[in-house]
């Protein structure tokens, strides 16, 4: 069960990554000068990418992602550090859709940002995961809040995580 819910994490994120990427470069080729059918064409597809692919491949990535942590019982510091850089995802993606309306209800009246600081920022931002998640690196608790380590009165548990 664990192997199928990793599988689907896995191609769900690879779609989510994927339209991280893919999104910005659509956005850069709409041009406030653009005729109407120009733009009604690109404007379709940017938003069925967004709404209709990106949108749900992130919300089942990260809905499959929590489970297999809780499933795994994957509380170790490096899973903290990973998910706190699937937050940075989850606001790229977040600005992704509002630059996706904006381009959407102004035509002609609009700028699209250069897609190369979002490119860098999210390329690296997955990267820094892959390593975390294949690594699985020693990162020491003192990075770590006190009041995260010690959930509401009980004992966090001693075992090694599953590898």
């Amino acid at each position: 069960m664990i192997a199928v819910l990793k599988f689907f994490h896995i191609a769900a994120l690879s779609i989510w990554c994927a339209g991280l990427v893919g999104l910005p470069l659509l956005l850069a080729r709409h041009h406030p000068a653009d005729d109407q059918h120009r733009y009604s064409r690109r404007r379709l597809v940017t938003h069925v990418t967004y709404v209709g692919v990106v949108t749900p491949a992130a919300v089942i990535a990260i809905a499959l992602g929590t489970a297999l942590v809780f499933l795994r019982d994957v509380f170790a510091p490096w899973m903290f550090v990973k998910l706190a850089l699937v937050g940075l995802l989850v606001l790229a993606h977040a600005w992704l859709g509002h630059i996706t309306l904006q381009v959407g209800e102004r035509q002609g009246d609009y700028s699209t940002p250069h897609p190369a600081p979002l490119l860098v920022v999210s390329a690296l931002t997955m990267l820094v995961i892959l390593i975390l998640v294949l690594g699985k690196p020693l990162v020491g608790d003192e990075i770590l809040p006190a009041w995260l380590m010690s959930p509401r009165g009980h004992l966090l548990p001693v075992d090694e995580v599953p590898r």
